[in-house]
């Protein structure tokens, strides 16, 4: 009995969390803000370091360099059509059955 009390609770809980009709953020927005976000906080850290020796220079232009976003790639893979690199079967004939 405790079992199914424990199980209308929570589910109650998800039904007032997540309620019909409540419009939820676009997940790929809002990682993509917090990941320019990070960046910023990084870079500034980063341009923060003084530096005296070369590899301190070094290592803070390696730094900045891996943080700039990379470029878009293009299509992705799923969206590309399939290429056949084996030779298809011919169809059976009629009169092998």
């Amino acid at each position: 009995m405790f079992a199914v009390v424990r199980s209308v609770f929570w589910l109650t809980v998800a039904y007032m969390v997540i309620k019909p009709g409540v419009d939820l953020p676009d997940a790929s927005a809002l990682s993509a803000q917090a990941m320019a976000a990070g960046s910023r906080v990084v870079a500034e850290q980063i341009q923060n370091i003084e530096c005296d020796s070369f590899q301190c220079v070094g290592g803070k232009a390696i730094a900045a360099a891996a943080l700039q976003a990379s470029p878009s790639v293009g299509t992705p893979m799923h969206e590309q059509p399939a290429i056949n690199l084996a030779p298809i079967p011919r169809p059976r004939p009629d009169w092998a059955g």
